[in-house]
């Protein structure tokens, strides 16, 4: 043993008279080095305390660009914190994360010196996962949102164009719950493609519910140029998928690290005014619109009252959160901020969620804004066999939802989605249009479109719309099926009916 340690003084007398090297104790014994620059050199005196000593060695040792750049930067935020000064040591751990993302590191026993500082918790809190109440509940409450779509698209009952509105609908609440979910619990770091996931539906809320109402009360077949609502949702993509979307997990990281230390939220954006202020407009401007078709449905007479209740409770709970997102804007716009209002928001889009998972479970006959007409005076004989006084009063509610409610409209009607409207089978349904009608569904649902297709050729007031536009108007899907359907009825092409009404 005696002679180990003087084979070592001898050695480290002859490196330092000749100039040689340097012997250092490293992390696994004496190590032989040719400058006292070295990173041996600095991990010796980070060993001994000597952090003074250590930390311009790191720093030096950083630009060479073979140096292990994560375990200097790691000695560097350690030896920072050990001599308090927080801002330095916090600087370094940044730089570390950015390069190696290790959460647990700020776990290490060197930062205790710096950890009530407010710096070291703003960066602890915001990457080290937490789960706690709130996000529980907003995680369950998505999960229930997305059951709610399979629920919806599996109901036969949900005609399809009124279906994938309300579903869609609820998918981009959903999906904003979860964001919500992920971002309070701290997980935005581990699952870092899901950064902004849900900023894209911004200016989607008011579209969809617009149209949704506008299909349920008028019965609307959409049309090319509806589109266009789309395009503020386009834009934003259009942004967002080269500046966002298209990162790398790595990128997503150093990009909400690098926000963070600039005294951002990892979610908040550096567009945020410009957005929360365009999706206040939106929301509002549709909200406005879609309070016009409601005003409009409260006044149907026909409405049952369950469909009556759904209408008005979806209005009510979609204006509450525009309200509540509207008075959240403006404390953002304007440099404050309010959790309760932000729980608030989310809270209304979770009732909204779960109201609809509610009816879609238990009256989804409502879904698709069917009316009601009940059968007082032979209650025994709604879905039963067909007497002859049940089968005159289908005929005269089968009148009722052809003349005044258009059902034929809808590009989608069938017999059996006409048979549920009639609250009979379909097999009653069909026996109704053949014996009082004297043809059949199709031939039936042909007639009322050609005869309004008529009138609207007839009408001067509409002779720009295109042949196209008076297709969709009437329920066709096309101008091909139109053209066929109405040169049978009327032995004239559309065009040419229309030359000669205006020739008459």
């Amino acid at each position: 043993m005696r002679q180990s340690g003087l084979f070592i003084l001898l050695l480290f007398l002859l490196c330092r008279w000749g100039n040689a090297g340097t012997i250092v104790e490293g992390n696994s014994g004496f190590v032989m080095e040719t400058s006292k620059d070295s990173i041996a050199w600095a991990d010796y005196y980070y060993n001994i305390h000597r952090y003074e000593k250590a930390i311009p060695i790191y720093e030096k040792s950083l630009e060479n660009a073979e140096v292990d750049s994560k375990h200097v930067l790691k000695k560097l935020a350690l030896s920072e914190a050990a001599l308090e000064n927080t801002q330095a040591s916090v600087d370094k751990i940044y730089e570390y994360l950015a390069l190696e993302f290790n959460p647990p590191f700020l776990l290490h026993e060197g930062f205790d010196t710096i950890r009530e500082n407010d710096d070291f918790t703003a960066l602890s809190t915001a990457i080290m996962p937490k789960i706690s109440t709130w996000p529980l509940i907003y995680f369950f409450v998505a999960l229930i949102g997305f059951y709610v779509i399979v629920l919806i698209f599996l109901n036969k009952r949900i005609t399809r164009t009124a279906g994938f509105l309300i579903a869609a609908f609820v998918f981009i609440h959903s999906l904003f719950i979860l964001n919500i979910a992920i971002n309070r619990a701290h997980y935005l770091f581990e699952f870092p493609h899901t950064y902004l996931m849900s900023t894209w539906a911004s200016f989607l809320y008011g579209p969809l519910l617009y149209f949704y109402f506008k299909r349920i009360t008028d019965k609307y077949n959409f049309r090319p140029v509806d589109l266009l609502h789309l395009l503020p949702t386009v834009l934003l993509l259009l942004y967002l998928i080269p500046n966002i979307y298209g990162f790398s997990a790595e990128e997503k990281i150093s990009l909400m690290l690098s926000r963070l230390q600039n005294g951002l939220a990892p979610h908040n954006s550096n567009k945020l005014f410009l957005l929360v202020v365009l999706k206040i407009i939106s929301l509002t401007a549709y909200g406005y619109l879609i309070g016009k078709i409601y005003n409009k449905s409260r006044r149907e007479s026909k409405l049952d009252e369950r469909s009556r209740v759904w209408r008005k409770n979806i209005y009510h709970i979609h204006i509450s959160y525009v309200i509540i997102y509207a008075v959240y804007g403006i404390l953002i716009v304007n440099g404050q901020s309010s959790g309760l209002l932000l729980n608030a928001s989310v809270a209304s889009m979770s009732l909204m969620v779960l109201y609809v998972g509610y009816s879609a479970n238990i009256q989804p006959q409502v879904f698709s804004g069917a009316y009601a007409y009940t059968n007082r005076l032979f209650p025994k004989y709604e879905k039963s066999g067909l007497t002859h006084s049940l089968s005159l009063e289908l005929k005269e509610q089968m009148e009722v939802l052809f003349t005044k409610e258009r059902i034929y409209r809808e590009n989608d009607i069938n017999l059996e989605m006409l048979a549920n409207r009639l609250n009979t089978t379909r097999h009653n349904a069909s026996q109704v249009i053949n014996e009082h009608f004297d043809m059949s569904f199709h031939e039936l649902v042909n007639r009322y479109r050609i005869e309004e297709a008529k009138e609207i050729l007839q009408d001067d007031s509409k002779q720009q719309w295109n042949i196209i536009d008076i297709a969709y108007e009437v329920g066709y899907n096309n101008k091909v099926t139109f053209n066929k359907a109405f040169k049978k009825e009327t032995r004239l092409t559309p065009s040419q009916f229309q030359r000669n009404s205006w020739s008459a």
